[in-house]
């Protein structure tokens, strides 16, 4: 069982997903989770695991070019959904996507500052992910051809923190 506040190193991409499985296991309809962290950092995966341990239909996959995605529970679960809020500049913008917060898990990347007055309380989710972490560069052990950077970002160790949100009215 996760308690919060939560902190933790994750080593691997599949290590997100699996406590991406564990969290999601924990989750009931009327929870909602705000995911921040840089491109690449894990948020998807880390939502991959939560549909699994939620037994949500699949693939989980990023929301990016349709801002909202819902996947119907497999079992008598909640229904998970998915948000990129990315390009989103409000709460107002938000709220128009007319989500069942109340009836289903929902999780929203790139929501922080969009939530009050949305919602009153959240789990606050930050994925930091190294700068130049898992960079080789073209003179350390690749073809003398190749002249890019390649990362290898599925093994780049992350470090996650977890935090119940209350808004300033509930707390």
């Amino acid at each position: 069982m996760i308690e919060y506040p939560f902190s933790a190193e994750v080593a691997t991409a599949d290590d997100m997903h699996e406590l991406g499985v564990e969290l999601g296991r924990t989750l009931r309809a009327g929870d909602l989770l705000v995911l921040t962290g840089p491109l690449g950092a894990g948020k998807t995966t880390l939502t991959r695991g939560i549909g699994e341990g939620l037994g949500v239909r699949g693939p989980v996959t990023s929301p990016t070019f349709v801002l909202a995605r819902t996947h119907p529970n497999l079992t008598d679960g909640p229904p998970l959904v998915h948000v990129d809020a990315y390009r989103l500049s409000s709460a107002v913008e938000l709220d128009d996507l007319d989500i069942d917060f109340a009836g289903s898990v929902v999780i929203v990347e790139w929501g922080r500052g969009m939530l009050e007055g949305i919602a009153t309380s959240w789990l606050d989710i930050e994925i930091e992910r190294p700068t130049g972490a898992g960079t080789v560069h073209a003179d350390e052990g690749m073809d003398d051809d190749s002249t890019e950077d390649v990362v290898d970002e599925t093994d780049e160790p992350r470090r996650i923190r977890i935090a119940r949100h209350e808004s300033p009215a509930n707390a």
